[in-house]
């Protein structure tokens, strides 16, 4: 059957109805096989409960977002599962049981209105930090209610005194000052893009009908979104729209007080920020500009004003090697901050600007086999402080605090969760199917060395996003502790080489991110790490496609699957909630010469009843309003109906990371470690 002919015809359709009484009853009766095959055992349980333990515990890291004086958290823990909005000051914090001021108990508040809310996060007003906006979703979803919050009085403003709201949708509202936002979201017909989201930017006004906001800038339905925002740097205010005409290129404009625009004459493609005198701009394909030629990846600097005035001399502040890219950047009140990847292994630089130029420094030493980042500056509010996270896989979280020439000191260390003597982290090379090195890490016991044994190994490979190690105490304890191997893939589509690494790989080319992965696989039996009939793979989202794709591709390079919120029928994934918007990735389904390599991959439309498929488990969550349930939904009702052996789950809440709270998390990943303990473990002993 074609895919096209699938589609006119396609007996799962009606599995697209999120919540049809008929749609939920079908995912009930598989949630309850799960339940009994994987969920029913003391050990499950056991395991379930280690989870749980270690996300509501009390010695995680609580990690703080610095604003100003105050550094604010939200936690959850056992007493709190939808958890608490809190602050404290920088020398509580410090100390090793901090006395946090609690804003909003989310518990109480969804008690009082007998509503299912889960935090979608919070604005604060600056500089004084009386109020906030403050996201909530229903289930986890990503349309939110935003709710103004005063944090002086500690209650929600009521919209009939005055107080911003905006009702459930996928909107935008920024601060400018007490008295004024900008806001995107659902005003009416025709105000949404082809992908959901806000199409319109307005100017509102405190005590004002939303109806009345003053429109500033409007985008055209094909678009992606658009925004607007305020840079309040004392000095610099500046006023700015964004359209992001797809998924990777978005026009940025100045809105001047007049209410004309100022385009920002970059590429669409390139990332750019400004702070004080400086503009920056990280490139994602070369540009040639003011009779240079600047390559992808590259980090530039110039003066803004005389940016804004016509000149185009640029200073490169960093380029990119085979082996190195930029991972991120940021400012302290006088330095930039960078984190690079060698080889998938961080390292921190200082750049200080002068008139002589930029001078480039180390800026702390970094640990092999694991990754740095840098959190909490805060230039707004002066000072060069800054803090480190640092995790491997093995190696729980240090959190440090430092200051550009400072010492660095440690501020809270995580304890670990599962037991890792013995338990070792090696970096390995594939060859993928044009020649290309495609790195992988492996992290199993010593003692399994040189014996093949049970493995999982995951990945991503999509939308620029880099993997990089950490740690993951549900893996320790779900797999690591029971003898297995786990592998982390840094496949193209990732970030992980420069924006090249995604950008060779779009659309037509997507076929390379799955020859990437199964080399791995290869790779990893040539290597006798493991057997194909011991080989498991897991991964969600865009992972949930790659995992789709090696079931129907490349079956016989696996012994098991576990397939998370996935996309699979490709024909219509643009059909589907935010799907239109990732059309610059994969491709339009509905242009024939599009379709012409979407069709040659698309899980959907490939599975075939005569082909030997290993067993898979696909997760969804009803709530999930950025990938449809419907992929997951259909694709197990067809592999029900070819024979294949499959297990299908659905969380009936918790939006695209598929759980709501703690409790959730810990049943997911439990189950995901339990069906591979039976699948690769047990089954092959």
């Amino acid at each position: 059957m074609s895919g096209v002919e699938q589609n006119v015809t396609d007996p799962y359709l009606w599995l697209e109805e999120v919540t049809d009484e008929r749609a939920l009853d079908w995912a009930r009766a598989r949630n309850a096989v799960v339940h009994e095959r994987f969920a029913d055992s003391e050990r499950f349980r056991e395991l379930e409960r280690r989870i749980l333990d270690m996300l509501d515990t009390d010695t995680k890291i609580a990690y703080p977002a610095r604003r100003g004086p105050w550094l604010y958290n939200f936690w959850r823990d056992a007493q709190h599962p939808r958890g608490l909005w809190r602050r404290t000051t920088f020398a509580e914090y410090g100390k090793d049981v901090p006395d946090w001021d609690i804003l909003i108990d989310l518990d109480a508040v969804a008690a009082a209105e007998d509503e299912n809310w889960v935090w979608g996060g919070a604005a604060v007003l600056r500089p004084e930090q009386s109020r906030a906006l403050v996201s909530l979703s229903r289930g986890g979803a990503d349309a939110k209610v935003v709710r103004e919050f005063d944090l002086e009085r500690r209650v929600f403003l009521d919209p009939e005194d005055g107080g911003y709201f905006l009702p459930e949708a996928k909107s935008e509202i920024r601060w400018i000052d007490i008295d004024s936002v900008y806001v995107g979201t659902d005003f009416g017909p025709g105000s949404l893009t082809d992908s959901g989201y806000p199409r319109i930017a307005k100017l509102w006004r405190r005590g004002t009908p939303l109806a009345e906001a003053a429109t500033v800038f409007e985008g055209e339905p094909s678009d992606v979104a658009v925004s607007a925002g305020y840079d309040r740097t004392p000095g610099y205010e500046r006023h700015y729209i964004g359209r992001a005409t797809d998924f990777f290129n978005e026009e940025v404009y100045l809105l001047e007080a007049d209410g004309t625009l100022r385009h920002l004459d970059i590429p669409s493609d390139a990332s750019e920020s400004w702070y004080k005198d400086w503009l920056l701009v990280r490139l994602k394909s070369p540009w040639e500009v003011g009779g240079n030629t600047f390559p992808a990846g590259a980090l530039l600097a110039t003066d803004f004003e005389k940016f804004l005035s016509g000149s185009r001399e640029f200073e490169v502040i960093f380029t990119p090697d085979p082996h190195t890219s930029l991972h991120g950047y940021g400012w302290t009140e006088n330095h930039l901050l960078l984190v690079t990847l060698e080889d998938v292994q961080t390292k921190l630089h200082v750049l200080t600007p002068s008139a002589a130029g930029w001078r480039r420094e180390p800026l702390a030493d970094t640990p092999p086999m694991a990754t740095t980042s840098v959190l909490n500056l805060d230039p707004l509010e002066g000072g060069d402080e800054f803090m480190l996270n640092t995790s491997g896989f093995t190696t729980p979280a240090t959190l440090l605090t430092s200051a550009v020439g400072g010492q660095t000191e440690q501020l809270k260390q995580e304890p670990g969760f599962f037991d890792t003597e013995g338990v070792e982290t090696e970096q390995f090379f594939a060859e993928s199917a044009d020649g290309t090195r495609v790195p992988y890490f492996v992290i199993r016991h010593r003692d399994r060395k040189g014996l093949p044994g049970p493995t999982v190994m995951s990945g991503y490979g999509g939308f620029e996003v880099s993997r990089t190690p950490g740690y993951s105490g549900a893996s320790g304890m779900g797999w690591l502790e029971r003898g297995g191997t786990w592998v982390m893939t840094n496949i193209r589509g990732g970030g992980e080489y420069g924006p090249q690494w995604h950008t060779s790989v779009q659309k037509a080319n997507r076929h390379k991110v799955y020859e990437d992965f199964s080399a791995i696989a290869e790779d990893l039996v040539a290597r006798g790490i493991t057997t194909a009939d011991q080989l498991g793979a897991v991964g969600g989202s865009n992972g949930g496609l790659l995992m789709g794709v090696m079931l129907t591709r490349y079956p016989e390079l696996f012994g098991a699957i576990v397939c998370q919120v996935p996309l699979l029928d490709m024909k219509r994934y643009h059909l589907l909630l935010a799907g239109a918007s990732w059309m610059a990735e994969y491709g339009d389904p509905d242009k024939p010469e599009e379709w012409e390599y979407i069709s040659k991959y698309s899980p959907y439309q490939n599975a075939r009843a005569d082909r030997a498929y290993p067993p898979i488990l696909l997760t969804t969550s009803t709530r999930d309003d950025r990938v449809h349930p419907g992929h997951a939904r259909k694709m197990a009702a067809l592999l029900e109906a070819q024979g294949h052996e499959f297990w299908y789950h659905e969380n009936i809440e918790g939006g695209h990371g598929g759980a709501a709270d703690n409790k959730q998390s810990a049943f997911q990943a439990a189950l995901i470690y339990e069906f591979f303990t039976q699948m690769l473990l047990e089954r092959r002993s």
